[in-house]
Order: structure tokens, then sequence, then C-alpha cells
């Protein structure tokens, strides 16, 4: 048996990313919230591009708690998209290229999140990271924190569930 020589790193890493940017791209919400997605190895972190759209109380001024629940949700949702392609985008099975919101699998549908607010949103860049505590063919479980200065001090955490599409359709 012969295997096959293993390809460039840099290769690998350039369909992750084209990977990944056609999963944001897919979903214009995401454009419109002003999220990006900070990459490294198998590892995403959400980043929350600070806008005074996202104002919901000006007085404060604090983020609007729906563009933070959205924006916990995003990456839940995210991670776990990419999550799902991981596997076929390191053996070379997905041309990123190849890649539409009509060829992309579906994404799964949130069943509940259930967001913790523990301080207020500063007017300033957020970012967040999605932990997958379980994933199965039918259901996943997703923890997410959110931050703005210090990674341990959060001002947002979320919990969801989600069902996942079949892996045919």
């Amino acid at each position: 048996m012969t295997r096959r020589p293993p390809e460039p790193v840099a290769v690998i890493k350039q369909r992750r990313d084209r990977t990944l940017a056609a999963l944001v791209g897919a979903v214009p919400y995401i454009g419109f919230l002003g999220v990006s997605f900070d990459r490294r190895g198998d590892e995403l972190t959400a980043v929350l591009n600070y806008d005074d759209k996202l104002i919901g109380n000006p007085l404060l001024p604090a983020l609007h708690g729906g563009a933070i629940a959205s924006f916990l949700e995003v990456t839940a949702i995210m991670e776990l998209s990419f999550n799902m392609l991981w596997d076929d985008v390191e053996e070379g099975r997905i041309d990123p290229d190849a890649l539409t919101p009509q060829t992309l699998p579906r994404l799964p549908k949130t069943i509940d999140f259930t967001v913790d607010y523990l301080r207020s949103g500063l007017p300033r860049d957020a970012y967040a990271r999605a932990r997958v505590n379980r994933q199965g063919r039918r259901y996943a479980s997703v923890h997410v924190e959110a931050w703005q200065d210090q990674r341990q001090r959060l001002f947002a955490q979320a919990t969801g569930h989600f069902l996942m599409p079949s892996r045919d359709g």
C-alpha cells in the first residue's frame, strides 16, 4: 500500500481559510453584525467588530443584548459547522473554491440557547470562543464565552443545543 505524500502546510492552511470564508459568506447576517473569525488550527475566535449600530443603551453606552446573543449564537453555529467539515478539508475531499451557499451542508438548527449577561458590553470590539461539549450525528451541545479586554473577564456566556443536519442533505 502506497501512501500519498503529505501536502505542504501552506496548502492545508489555505484550504481551511477558504472553507471558513465560504461558511461565513453563506450567512449574510454575520456580515451585517460585523463578525469576523480568526482561525488558528482548528480553533476559531469570533470577533464582533464595534459599530455604533450595536449600541442598545446610548446613556451607558452598552452593547445591545440582542446583538450580544446573536454574536454568541453565530459563534456556536460556525464552530459546529467548521467541525463538521474539518475531516473532509484536512483530507482534501472538499474543494473550498466549489463551496457556495447551495453546495455547503445545511447549518445546525438551534433547539435552545441560554445567554448569561455577566456585565455590560462596552463600546469596543468583543471576542468569543465556542467549546463543543458534545457533538453527535443528530444533536450537539455548545458553550460560548465572550470577553472584551481580558480573556478571563467574561461579559457574557451562553449554552446552546443544536439539531445537527444529516450528512447527506
